[in-house]
């Protein structure tokens, strides 16, 4: 009989590489391209807002994941903190909704790459579906494959923007510099602002290494330490290639353009920079779709331990995967692409939408650090949010601003608030369903911290005295 428990093997580059991989998605390498469009140079501004607000909400998950290295993530923070129902909502809505789109136009962008770059007789959905599918087998292999194969992708993709970016910068390149490329820092002032919510997604995503601690040798180390550095390498290699691009490309056409990084790529190397650029786009999605492979399912294995999901979904193999999640997750990514809904164009619309429930999940997050903060005082944190709670009471206050001011076109910002609502309301009855008619427990039920922690072992927590808790 297969084991019962997830392997304890991933390393710290595996961590850093899967929450540095999931960020740099081709989505946001498009966005990327548009923010330097809009603001020139002063998009750094926005980025350096986003960029905080990211460590707010790396600051919450690494002290939930020190005091819960649990697989369900977000979902067992919450339990003792505020009850089941918006555990499940905030996985539901925060994340499994969300990728299903998300995570299908991710899957979709390499076959058009290759069949638009490289080969026009490729069919686009096929490649895309033979792609998911090798991602899944490698990931019901064992996390050791999924982890070494992200430090690869993600190693070759940081590695080429940086790169790039240098090239670039240096004039090595092929390419002729503009010559009004540099005279304003930031011409739209404090109107830049304006644009942290579109800067929040070059960064958004770095707490799906949480899913992975029952997997993780030092979670409660590594989690934290993963999580800050992949926000700063992110940073880094953003703005250089960023500053790059509106060295070759006018800012209009950049902000303007669909594949602002690939026409960015083909201004400073030419055709080499082109096949470059398209190669890192499939390099980025892959990396994405295979870390999102990875961490839902382990999501769902944790709502199925604590019988928010059918049991089936807590099954291990004999490699110690949730390989019942991991397939059903690769075949939601693989139907849209079917159907034809997975093109960028389709699909932005519904990645906004999401984030707008990414938010909520986050404000989640941080209500559960104070709550818990209050409730378990003397539970010992290996990480604690610095400032007391000031980065939670500030990141929900920026949640709140980037929900309101979630894209500048009023008409899309209505269709956005439509399909999250449509989100939200779909999540928020099957939770509360769930909660009442299978699981039979109130909505807001609490769950004492102590059974969350008890599978874990008495090296991640002891109980000292009565009312008082040590990990």
């Amino acid at each position: 009989m297969a084991e019962k428990t997830l392997k304890k093997s991933i390393g710290l580059w595996g961590v850093i590489a899967t929450a540095t991989g999931i960020v740099v998605a081709s989505t946001t390498l498009v966005s990327m391209g548009q923010g330097f469009g809009i603001a020139g140079k002063g998009f750094v501004i926005a980025m350096v807002v986003a960029a905080i607000l990211n460590l707010f909400v790396a600051f919450s998950f690494a002290e939930l994941s020190s005091m819960i290295p649990r697989a369900g993530g977000i979902n067992h923070y919450t339990l003792p903190a505020m009850g089941p129902f918006l555990g499940l909502l905030s996985v539901i809505a925060g994340y499994v909704l969300v990728n299903i789109f998300a995570g299908s136009a991710e899957a979709a962008i390499p076959g058009i790459v290759v069949n638009e770059v490289f080969a026009s007789w490729i069919n686009p959905k096929v490649f895309s579906i033979g792609m998911i599918i090798v991602l899944m087998l490698v990931n019901i292999r064992g996390i050791d494959y999924f982890a070494w194969l992200q430090i690869v992708l993600t190693t070759a993709m940081i590695g080429s923007l940086a790169v790039l970016g240098i090239i670039g910068l240096t004039g090595t390149g092929t390419g002729v510099p503009l010559a009004t490329s540099f005279d304003a820092f930031n011409p739209m002032g404090l109107g830049v602002l304006s644009l942290v919510a579109l800067a929040f997604w070059l960064f958004i995503g770095v707490e799906f290494v949480c899913p992975l601690a029952e997997e993780i040798k030092n979670p409660r180390l590594y989690i934290p330490l993963a999580m800050i550095l992949a926000i700063v390498i992110i940073f880094i290699a953003k703005v250089l290639f960023g500053y790059a691009s509106i060295m070759y490309v006018p800012l209009d056409d950049l902000a303007s353009s669909t594949t602002p990084h690939v026409d960015a790529g083909m201004a400073i190397l030419g055709r080499t920079g082109q096949i470059w650029m398209a190669i890192v786009t499939i390099l980025a999605a892959m990396s994405t779709v295979n870390t999102l492979i990875a961490a839902i399912p382990r999501l769902i294995f944790g709502l199925a331990q604590e019988g928010q999901a059918p049991k089936i979904f807590a099954t291990i193999n004999r490699w110690q995967t949730p390989w019942v999640g991991i397939v059903g997750c690769s075949i939601l990514f693989v139907v849209p692409i079917i159907i034809g809904l997975a093109t960028i164009e389709a699909i932005l619309i519904f990645i906004l939408a999401g984030v707008f429930c990414w938010f909520i999940t986050y404000i989640i997050a941080h209500l559960d650090v104070i709550i818990l903060r209050y409730k378990y005082p003397h539970v010992k944190r290996t990480f604690k949010s610095p400032l007391g709670i000031i980065p939670q009471i500030l990141g929900i206050l920026a949640m709140i601003y980037m929900m309101i001011n979630i894209f500048p076109d009023p008409v899309l910002k209505v269709s956005i608030y439509k399909f999250a609502v449509i989100f939200l309301v779909i999540a928020s009855v099957g939770s509360a369903l769930w909660v009442k008619l299978v699981m039979k427990k109130g909505l807001f039920e609490l769950t004492p911290l102590e059974k969350l922690t008890e599978e874990l072992g008495s090296s991640d927590i002891t109980i000292e005295s009565p009312g008082k808790i040590t990990g």
